[in-house]
């Protein structure tokens, strides 16, 4: 069979909870292989047709049509098409906020990174195809393009079992406080606030949040805001004292040193933008 690849990437991730990064499809040559190297967002692989491996650290699965497989961002990975039946396999790029709340709730984890024959194989190949089809870099695509990932995702979790259901009910806790953060940052908020809209303890939102997002729900909440200052310094005249006020923070030298702490500068050395360092990443890697 001739090879051939079909590859789109979005020029710019519009949204922030849930981006498309690229869509496309490929029926490899023999031995056709990526990797090892890392990828900076998840990426989920359908086999259609052939055989290959995928191999993550060192671990190594051998794979063929309608099998699924999931690369984690800053992971090390590669995969390499069969020498006799390479494999034809459809992809889907993303990251954002909620990509990794949303897996959480599906068969996938770090330890089950493979689905082998989901039953829901040719429905999650039709929605890769939505999404390639809704492709485009206008703000309109990417709203289109976001809308049919979230509906691929969603398929995944109906595909979980019940020892799913439970982290499904814990994802939309986590959810939930995003969303609160999201709306509320510059408001002089706390996490007991953020748990109470939540619905659960402050320590069982502590307990779920840092096993989802690998951070404390105080330390969203700052990254959040140093992220939303750092827009305001960048593209807007606002003073630092203005600034500090509309990201949540009353005091303008709690502020400043909560700033510094993140970035290892001031505000006036982030907005003056000499020695710059290197930019923070938009949001926690989910």
């Amino acid at each position: 069979m001739e090879s051939f690849k079909f590859s789109n990437k979005v020029e710019q991730q519009a949204m922030m909870s849930l981006s498309v990064y690229n869509v496309g499809r490929q029926q490899c040559t023999a031995g056709y292989k990526w990797g090892p190297a890392v990828r900076d967002h998840y990426l989920i692989h359908y086999i259609t047709s052939g055989k290959g491996t995928y191999t993550v650290e060192e671990k190594t699965y051998a794979l063929s049509a309608g099998d699924a497989f999931l690369i984690y961002p800053d992971t090390r990975v590669s995969y390499q098409a069969d020498l006799l039946d390479p494999w034809n396999y459809e992809w889907v790029g993303f990251n954002g906020s909620d990509a990794r709340i949303i897996l959480n709730a599906t068969s996938f984890s770090r330890d089950h990174v493979v689905l082998s024959q989901p039953a829901c194989g040719e429905r999650l190949r039709a929605g890769i195809r939505r999404v390639y089809e809704a492709f485009g870099n206008s703000f309109s695509q990417s709203l289109k393009m976001t809308g049919q990932l979230y509906l691929l995702l969603e398929l995944l979790t109906q595909e979980a079992g019940e020892d799913r259901r439970q982290k499904g009910r814990d994802a939309d806790v986590v959810r939930a406080a995003v969303g609160f953060i999201d709306q509320r940052y510059s408001y002089a908020i706390s996490v007991e606030d953020v748990a109470a809209f939540a619905g659960v303890s402050r320590s069982t939102l502590f307990r779920i949040f840092t096993r989802y997002l690998e951070l404390s729900p105080k330390e969203y909440l700052d990254r959040y805001r140093i992220r939303k200052a750092r827009y305001l310094l960048r593209d807007t005249d606002l003073t630092i004292g203005a600034i500090a006020v509309s990201v949540g923070y009353d005091n303008g030298l709690y502020f400043s040193k909560a700033f510094h702490k993140m970035t290892g500068q001031t505000p006036s050395q982030y907005r003056a933008g000499s020695h710059r360092a290197p930019e923070m990443e938009e949001a926690p890697r989910l």
